[in-house]
């Protein structure tokens, strides 16, 4: 994600927009993934675990109220999503274990291109690649996909949108938007 709207010294935030995991999902994910039994890579706290659909990076603060404005018109034009995490990937340059999807919902890419498209006039330019849903499940892991007995089968349900501030580790809601109004 390139913005280049900031001025050097101007007060910023690192922003993301994503899919929330609920409770009940998130307990099973994090189960599951414990009896993987992985001796290596950091776990990603399951009160963590999202789905990300747009990473916008270093925003001015004073861009936020802008971006919240189009998030509004993109949440009430989308509609419910549920995501199949049925896959598990290791993606090797960023040295993360993921639960990822082998078919992507028709919903999912059009809440994605719709934020893109919100995104573009505000600056923030997508860099060419395909969209793949994924909730991380380990950071700094240094290994091929692990065996599991039992296989992914997890449904990510989403009835509203995220804009999350990562600071520090910590993300913390900055917006949140109900899908559909």
């Amino acid at each position: 994600m390139r913005n280049e709207s900031r001025e050097p010294g101007e007060p910023f935030k690192r922003l993301f927009f994503a899919l929330p995991c609920a409770p009940s999902p998130r307990r099973a994910i994090a189960q599951w993934r414990s009896a993987l039994e992985l001796g290596i890579g950091r776990p990603v706290p399951a009160e963590k675990f999202h789905l990300t659909l747009m990473f916008l990076g270093t925003v001015a603060v004073t861009q936020v109220p802008v971006i919240c404005a189009a998030a509004v018109n993109v949440a009430q034009a989308s509609q419910r999503v549920i995501v199949p995490l049925d896959c598990l990937d290791v993606w090797r340059r960023s040295h993360v274990l993921l639960l990822t999807s082998t078919q992507t919902p028709l919903v999912l890419r059009q809440l994605v291109y719709a934020l893109q498209e919100a995104m573009l006039p505000l600056g923030f330019v997508e860099l060419p690649r395909e969209f793949r849903p994924h909730l991380t499940l380990m950071r700094d892991y240094h290994a091929d996909v692990p065996e599991s007995s039992t296989p992914p089968d997890f449904r990510l349900s989403a009835d509203h949108l995220i804009l999350f501030e990562s600071h520090k580790g910590q993300y913390r809601s900055v917006g949140e938007w109900r899908l559909g109004g």
